[in-house]
C-alpha cells in the first residue's frame, strides 16, 4: 500500500542526502579532516486526523521506517482521543561518514578519491579537496592530468609547442579535452600569464601557432615569386622599393588587384586583419584599407586605425555605395558599436547604414564593385 506523497519515506531521505553529496559538500569536509556533524532530516508524516481515516497506510508507512537501513530514526508521540497516542517517525539521522557512504552506496567513490588524493600534494591536493566531484568525474584520467601538470611545471616552455608535452598516454587531444581543469590547476600554481584562457598555450608559456600574412607584389619581385605567405614575426621590413600597401578583404579581388610599381597588396581576411599589428614597419608606409561597404567593414577599418592611425580607406564612400545600388545585399548581423576613428564622411555613412536610412541592412560587398571603379580609384 503506497503512502500519500506528502509523507516522507526512507528513499526521500536518501535522495535529499544524495543531492548534498553531489554538491561535493560531504566529500570535501571528509577530505579536509572535518569531524562528522550528525545530519538530521525532518520526516513529514500523517497528521492526527489521518490516523483514524488511513490507519492501514499509517501502519505500513511506520513499518517501512522500522526497517530503514543505516538511518537512526527519532520518534515523536502523536494521536488523540479517537485512536490513542502513537509513536511515529519524526526525524532521520546519519551519525558518521561510514554510515553515510553505506547509505548512499558511494563507498567505492570515497576510496577512489582517497587513493587519488594520496598521489597529490600542495596546491593540487588543495584543489582536489575543494572540487572532489570534478575529480571523481575525471577519475580515470586524473593521474595523467596530474602528471601533465607536473611536466609543465618542471620544463621551460618558452621554446616548446604544446605538442611537445611528453607524458605517457597524453597528447594534444587529451590536453584539449581537459583544458578547463588543467587551466584551473595551472592557475593555482601561479603559471598563468595575462593571456586569456582561450589561448591556452600562450597563457602557460608555450609557443603559440605562428600568424601569417599573405601578399602579392608587382611581377616577381621576391625570389622570383609574385605572391608569398610568410610568418608575421619573420617579415621585419617591407620588400625593397615598396612605399604603398593595400589591404583587401575579398580573396578573388585580392588576386585580381592591379598593382603598380612600389605597391603591394595584403589579403586582409576580415577581422583577421588585426594580425597586421605585428608588422611595425607599416607605420612608415602609406597604408590603404578596402573592405566591404557595411557596418563590419567600417568596424574593421576602425580597428586597424587603433594600431595604424594613418590608415586611409578606399572605395568605402557614399558615391561608391550609391553607384552600385543594383548590387546591394543584406547585412544579416550588423555591427552597431561606437567607432571613434572614422573620418567625418565615413562616420556619416556608417550611421546611415546603422539607422537604415538608405534601406534595410544595406551592404555592398567588395566583389560586387565594378573593376573599372577600382582602376579609377587607383589612378586617383
Amino acid at each position: 500500500m503506497r503512502p500519500p506523497t506528502s509523507w516522507t519515506t526512507p528513499p526521500d531521505v536518501v535522495n535529499r542526502l544524495r543531492r548534498r553529496w553531489e554538491s561535493g559538500a560531504f566529500l570535501s569536509a571528509y577530505a579536509t579532516g572535518e569531524s562528522f556533524d550528525p545530519v538530521a532530516v525532518p520526516i513529514r508524516g500523517p497528521k492526527p486526523g489521518e490516523l483514524a481515516t488511513q490507519l492501514d497506510q499509517v501502519r505500513d508507512w511506520a513499518r517501512r521506517w522500522s526497517h530503514a537501513e543505516s538511518l537512526r530514526v527519532e520518534y515523536k508521540t502523536i494521536g488523540g482521543r479517537l485512536v490513542g497516542t502513537n509513536e511515529l517517525p519524526s526525524r532521520a539521522w546519519v551519525d558518521d561518514y561510514e554510515t553515510l557512504w553505506r547509505l548512499l552506496k558511494v563507498t567505492w567513490q570515497v576510496e577512489r578519491f582517497r587513493e587519488l588524493l594520496t598521489i597529490s600534494q600542495g596546491p593540487i591536493a588543495d584543489w582536489m579537496r575543494a572540487n572532489p566531484m570534478k575529480v571523481l568525474g575525471l577519475e580515470g584520467d586524473w593521474e595523467r592530468i596530474c602528471t601533465t601538470v607536473r611536466w609543465i611545471v618542471q620544463h621551460d616552455r618558452s621554446a616548446l609547442y604544446l605538442r611537445q608535452v611528453d607524458v605517457p598516454g597524453v597528447d594534444t587531444k587529451f590536453i584539449e579535452k581537459h583544458r578547463g581543469v588543467l587551466a584551473e590547476l595551472l592557475d593555482g600554481l601561479g603559471l598563468a600569464t595575462d593571456t586569456p584562457r582561450s589561448q591556452f598555450a600562450l597563457r602557460y608559456g608555450f609557443r603559440g601557432k605562428p600568424q601569417y600574412v599573405r601578399f602579392r607584389l608587382p611581377g616577381r619581385d621576391v625570389a622570383g615569386f609574385s605572391e608569398l605567405t610568410v610568418r608575421t614575426d619573420e617579415i621585419d621590413r617591407p620588400p625593397s622599393g615598396i612605399t604603398t600597401v593595400y589591404v583587401v578583404e575579398n580573396e578573388i579581388t585580392y588576386l585580381a588587384f592591379p598593382l603598380m610599381a612600389g605597391s603591394m597588396v595584403i589579403f586582409g581576411s576580415g577581422y583577421a586583419v588585426r594580425r597586421l599589428e605585428r608588422l611595425p614597419w607599416l607605420d612608415d608606409i602609406e597604408l590603404i584599407y578596402w573592405g566591404d561597404v557595411d557596418t563590419h567593414g567600417f568596424a574593421i577599418l576602425d580597428g586597424l586605425r587603433q594600431r595604424f592611425p594613418h590608415s586611409a580607406s578606399m572605395l568605402m564612400d557614399r558615391e561608391t555605395l550609391l553607384g552600385h545600388a543594383d548590387h546591394w545585399a543584406t547585412e544579416h548581423d550588423p555591427n552597431n558599436s561606437y567607432l571613434d576613428r572614422l573620418t567625418t564622411q565615413e562616420r556619416e555613412l556608417y550611421h546611415d547604414l546603422i539607422e537604415d536610412r538608405l534601406g534595410e541592412a544595406v551592404r555592398l560587398e567588395q566583389e560586387r564593385i565594378r573593376f573599372s571603379s577600382i582602376e579609377r580609384a587607383l589612378q586617383r
